[in-house]
């Protein structure tokens, strides 16, 4: 638990120090609980991401963490494209209108 948390500050860390023409932070949000974890945050250029995560029993012995959010950002195109994703046990599943479907 305590690698995936890190990994999560380490991402957020990633995305508030990249490069960006005055770019601000006009939303910060998080919360680490004993049995998961949440954070949101949103950029003054439109870009936004929210993650949910609790501790799933898949066993006696065995514990994993089901994970859910999304992400949205603005391309290039002046798009808003919008990513939804669960990630557990069964992988990243990543879902959105631009993503093909297999």
């Amino acid at each position: 638990m305590k690698c995936v948390l890190l990994i999560v500050f380490v991402s957020i860390a990633l995305c508030m120090a990249a490069p960006a023409d005055n770019v601000q932070i006009v939303k910060l949000e998080s919360q680490v609980l004993p049995d998961g974890y949440s954070y949101a945050y949103e950029t003054s250029d439109g870009s936004k991401q929210e993650q949910q995560a609790t501790l799933k029993k898949l066993g006696p012995e065995e514990e994993a963490l089901q994970v859910t959010g999304s992400y949205s950002y603005v391309g290039d195109d002046g798009q808003t494209y919008t990513v939804t994703y669960t990630a557990n046990e069964n992988g990243f599943q990543p879902q959105g209108e631009h993503i093909p479907h297999v």
